[in-house]
């Protein structure tokens, strides 16, 4: 294992990171406070509770991964597609590092932005509505598990990507949708039969559902099988990147 390649890789995207401090942290944070703000506020004076916790609380947990999984998509596709575009991806390919070196560098450093920034949102949050974690070790398991996962998927959609567009077509037109529909900021249960049953074909429900159930104790559906779903999706992702550099999609040609 060339720890050395790993690191030059990392740093040097956790120092975009630096030089960007508004576009990377400081613009997801207001906006996901503005979201908490104006749904609180306007929705939360309607619905007092679910499931017992105010409604303010309830959809911290549905914030933080909305901009978890926004990000970790985000930082993953554009940090592999910009040496793509003006052409340093060959120099990388050339140098003598792996593939798993490769993306252990950029996958690793897309998911630490992102959960860093899902911890700032945390402590954002901490300042409007009062916060107390059931299973912090569970919590910070789904944390990781989720950034991983998307920046895995961001990575894909970066090497697929040939264009600017269609970095912001996936996440724009799919991921963010089915956030918003996997409860983020309602309870899958309040919804009636037909609509409940589709709902759990949405992916982004067991994640949502899971990591709330760390600070709650309340799950739209089983903890394991949110568990097993965020593996089961971690795993696609492997195998999909795996079958890239074994073939050389859109990198060798």
């Amino acid at each position: 294992m060339n720890l050395r390649a790993i690191q030059a890789i990392y740093r040097f995207e956790m120092a975009r990171t630096w030089r960007t401090l508004l576009q990377s942290i400081v613009s997801p944070v207001v906006s996901t406070s503005l979201y908490f703000v104006v749904f609180g506020a306007a929705i939360g004076s309607r619905i007092s509770q679910i499931e017992g916790v105010s409604y303010g609380t309830f959809i911290v947990p549905g914030l933080v991964m909305l901009s978890v999984l926004t990000q970790s998509i985000a930082n993953a596709s554009f940090g592999i597609y910009f040496p793509k575009f003006v052409g340093t991806i060959y120099e990388i390919l050339s140098a003598p590092i792996s593939y798993l070196e490769i993306v252990l560098g950029y996958v690793g450093a897309a998911a630490t932005k992102s959960i860093i920034l899902g911890l700032i949102i945390l402590a954002t949050a901490s300042l409007f509505v009062p916060l107390h974690i059931h299973h912090p070790v569970w919590m910070l398991t789904f944390l990781v598990l989720t950034a991983v996962t998307f920046s895995l998927f961001g990575f894909i959609i970066g090497i697929w990507a040939d264009g600017f567009e269609k970095l912001q077509m996936i996440p724009m037109l799919v991921v963010t949708p089915l956030t918003f529909l996997g409860g983020s900021f309602y309870s899958v249960n309040m919804l009636p039969s037909p609509w409940h049953t589709i709902t759990l074909l949405n992916p982004v429900v067991y994640l949502i559902s899971g990591f709330r159930w760390s600070f709650y104790e309340i799950a739209d559906v089983s903890v394991v099988l949110s568990l097993g779903m965020t593996i089961a999706f971690l795993a696609i992702c492997l195998v999909i990147v795996g079958w890239i550099f074994k073939t050389g999609y859109r990198l060798k040609n």
